[in-house]
C-alpha cells in the first residue's frame, strides 16, 4: 500500500498564507496593467503559484523554475518586460536559500534560470530594455533572496545546535553523576574483594586446619568440614557480587584501606592463621608515599589470597626490596605437595581470581610502578616494583593493551583544570582526544564560513558578469536621450553645425525592426533617439533623417509596432 506523506496543519497554513500574499500581488500587477489576457496574465499564474508553494518544501528548485517562467513569459509583452511575478520569483528563490544547506545545486538552478531569461530575450530579439530587465532585475531577484534564505538558515542552524549542545550538557552532567555513583560501587566492590575476601580466605584455612585437629570427634568434624564448606561458598558468592558491581572499564580504586594497618601486621594475622608464610625486609625503609604503602599492602594481601586459595598447603615467601629510587615486592608460593591441587598454578593465572590480579596491576601501574604475575618452579609468583613517591602515570594500563587512559583514583573529585597541559608536558607525543561538541561546533563555524563565503563570492561572481553588460546598457539607453523640449527646435534645412548643441552625444543604436523600416527621404541617412530616460518602459522614438550634412526630416517613430 502507498502512503502519503501528509503535510502538518501548520505547513499548510504557512502555505496558503503564501499563496494569498503573491496572489494578491499578481492580482494587483494584472489590474494596473490595463488591457491584459485574462487567461495568461492571471488565471495561469494564479495556478502556477498554487503549484509552486508548496512544490518548494520537497523540490524548492522546481519551484523557481515554475516561476522564472512566469517571468520568462512577462518578457514577451511587447509593452514592459516588468511584472508583478519578479515578488514570486524573489518568494521562492529566498525559500530555495533556507530548504537546501548546499549551495552547488541551487545555484545550478539559478544560473540555469538566468541562462533561460537571457535566451528569450535573444529569440524573441527584445528591445534593448528587455535586455537590461533581464541582466539586472532578474538576476537581483533570484541571487539576493537565495543569499538571504542561507543566511536566515544558517542563524536557525546555529540556534539549534547551540540548544542542542546545551541539552548535551545538561546530560552530561546526568552521566558524571551516573559515573560517580557508579565509581562508588566499583570502591565498594573492590574493597570486598580485597579486604573480606581475604579474611575469609583465612577463616575457611583455620577451619581446615581445626578439622585435621585429633581431639575432635567425628560430629564435630564433620561439622567443622560443613563450615569450611559454607566459608568457600561465600568466597564464591562475594566474587561473583564483585563481577557485578566492578566497573568493567576498570575503575582504579584507593579507599576502603586499614590505614593503621601494615604490610608487617597482615603478615602477622596470616602466620597466626596457620599459613606458611616466611618474609623477609631487606635494605633501608625509605620514606614511602602513602599511596605507595597502600599498593604495597595490597600487593601481598592480594598474593596472599591467591596462595591461600589455590594451594594452601604451600609455602609462602614474600620479600620487599628497598632499593634506592623504588621498592621491589615479591611473593612467591612453592609448587603444591604431591598430593594437593595439579593446577594450582594454572587457576592462579587464569580463571578464578583473574579479576583482583587485573585491578591489582591496574593500581600498580597507576602509582607508576608494573607488576608481573605467573608460574614459577610450579608455583606462582607474584611481583610488584613501586617508585618511593606516587607518580602520575596515565599511560595505557598494562592488562589492557590500547585501553583509552584513565584518571588516577586519587585525582577524582578534585579540580583538574590544569590538567590538560600536564598531559601533555608528560607525553607531548600522545594524540589528545577532542570532544565530540567541540567536533560539533567546528563543523558549524566551517559551515558558517562557507556561506560567508559564498554569500560574498556569488554576487562577486554575479556582478563580474551582469552589472559591466548591465552599466553599459544603462550608458547607451541614457545617453542617447532626446528631449522632446529640443527635438520642437530642430527645424528641417538646417545644417548639422548648428544643430549639434541640441543633440545628444549619440544616437540610439538599438531601433526596432518596424523603425529601421520606416519610409524615409530618398538618399537620406537616418537616426534615432529616445524621447525618455526610463530604463524599465519602451518610450517613443525620434527620427532625424540627414541629407549629407543637413537636415531634411523628422518624425516620431511609436514605442510599440502599429
Amino acid at each position: 500500500m502507498l502512503h502519503t506523506r501528509i503535510p502538518p496543519a501548520r505547513s499548510i497554513r504557512g502555505d496558503v498564507a503564501l499563496w494569498g500574499v503573491l496572489a494578491a500581488a499578481t492580482g494587483y500587477g494584472f489590474r494596473e496593467a490595463g488591457a491584459a489576457s485574462l487567461v495568461l496574465d492571471l488565471l495561469l499564474p494564479l495556478a502556477v503559484l498554487a503549484v509552486a508553494v508548496p512544490l518548494s518544501r520537497r523540490r524548492p528548485g522546481a519551484a523557481v523554475v515554475l516561476v522564472n517562467g512566469l517571468c520568462a513569459l512577462g518578457l514577451a509583452d511587447s509593452a514592459t518586460p516588468a511584472n508583478a511575478h519578479v515578488l514570486s520569483l524573489a518568494a521562492v528563490s529566498c525559500l530555495l536559500g533556507a530548504r537546501v544547506a548546499a549551495a552547488r545545486r541551487p545555484l545550478l538552478v539559478l544560473a540555469g534560470c538566468l541562462a533561460a531569461d537571457l535566451a528569450t530575450c535573444a529569440v524573441l530579439r527584445t528591445q534593448a530594455v528587455w535586455w537590461f530587465y533581464a541582466l539586472t532585475v532578474l538576476p537581483a531577484a533570484l541571487l539576493l533572496p537565495w543569499l538571504a534564505g542561507r543566511h536566515w538558515r544558517g542563524r536557525r542552524e546555529l540556534v539549534r545546535e547551540g540548544w542542542r549542545l546545551a541539552r548535551s550538557l545538561e546530560e552530561r552532567q546526568h552521566l558524571v553523576a551516573e559515573r560517580a555513583r557508579l565509581t562508588e560501587r566499583a570502591d565498594i566492590a573492590a574493597d570486598m574483594h580485597d579486604s573480606l575476601g581475604h579474611a575469609l580466605s583465612l577463616v575457611a584455612l583455620r577451619a581446615g586446619a581445626l578439622e585435621l585437629s585429633p581431639d575432635l570427634t567425628d560430629r564435630d568434624r564433620t561439622d567443622v568440614a560443613e563450615l569450611r564448606g559454607t566459608i568457600a561458598d561465600a568466597v564464591e558468592q562475594l566474587r561473583e557480587t564483585v563481577a557485578v558491581l566492578h566497573d568493567p572499564a576498570g575503575t582504579q580504586t584507593g579507599a576502603g584501606l586499614p590505614l593503621n594497618d601494615t604490610v608487617e601486621d597482615l603478615l602477622g594475622r596470616a602466620v597466626a592463621s596457620g599459613v606458611p608464610v616466611r618474609w623477609e625486609r631487606r635494605g633501608a625503609v625509605p620514606t614511602l608515599s602513602p599511596l605507595v604503602e597502600r599498593g604495597m599492602y595490597r600487593v601481598v594481601q592480594e598474593a596472599l589470597t591467591n596462595a591461600v586459595k589455590h594451594a594452601s598447603d604451600s609455602t609462602i615467601r614474600v620479600r620487599i626490596t628497598h632499593e634506592a629510587d623504588r621498592t621491589r615486592v615479591s611473593v612467591v608460593n612453592a609448587a603444591p605437595p604431591a598430593d594437593g591441587p595439579a593446577h594450582a598454578a594454572e587457576d592462579q593465572a587464569g580463571g578464578v581470581g583473574r579479576r583482583g590480579l587485573t585491578g591489582l596491576r591496574e593500581r600498580v601501574t597507576v602509582l607508576g610502578g608494573s607488576l608481573r604475575t605467573g608460574p614459577y618452579e610450579g608455583g606462582f609468583h607474584v611481583t610488584a616494583v613501586l617508585p618511593h613517591q606516587a607518580t602520575a602515570r596515565l599511560g595505557t594500563s598494562a592488562s589492557e593493551p590500547g585501553a583509552a587512559p584513565e584518571t588516577p583514583a586519587w585525582t577524582r573529585g578534585q579540580h583538574t583544570g590544569s590538567a590538560l597541559p600536564s598531559e601533555t608536558a608528560l607525553h607531548p607525543d600522545r594524540d589528545i582526544v577532542t570532544p565530540e561538541s567541540a567536533k560539533r561546533l567546528a563543523y558549524v563555524r566551517s559551515a558558517a564560513r562557507r556561506r560567508s563565503v559564498a554569500a560574498f563570492a556569488a554576487p562577486v561572481a554575479a556582478a563580474a558578469f551582469f552589472v559591466p553588460a548591465a552599466v553599459y546598457l544603462a550608458w547607451q539607453l541614457t545617453t542617447s536621450v532626446l528631449p522632446p523640449s529640443r527635438f520642437d527646435e530642430l527645424t528641417t534645412g538646417r545644417p548639422r553645425t548648428e544643430l549639434a548643441p541640441l543633440l545628444p552625444a549619440r544616437a540610439f543604436p538599438y531601433p526596432p525592426d518596424h523603425a529601421r523600416s520606416a519610409p524615409r527621404p530618398p538618399g537620406a541617412t537616418c537616426e534615432f533617439y529616445r524621447s525618455g530616460r526610463d530604463l524599465l518602459d519602451q518610450v517613443d522614438l525620434y527620427r532625424l533623417c540627414w541629407s549629407g550634412t543637413t537636415l531634411v526630416a523628422k518624425d516620431t517613430v511609436p514605442a510599440s509596432q502599429p
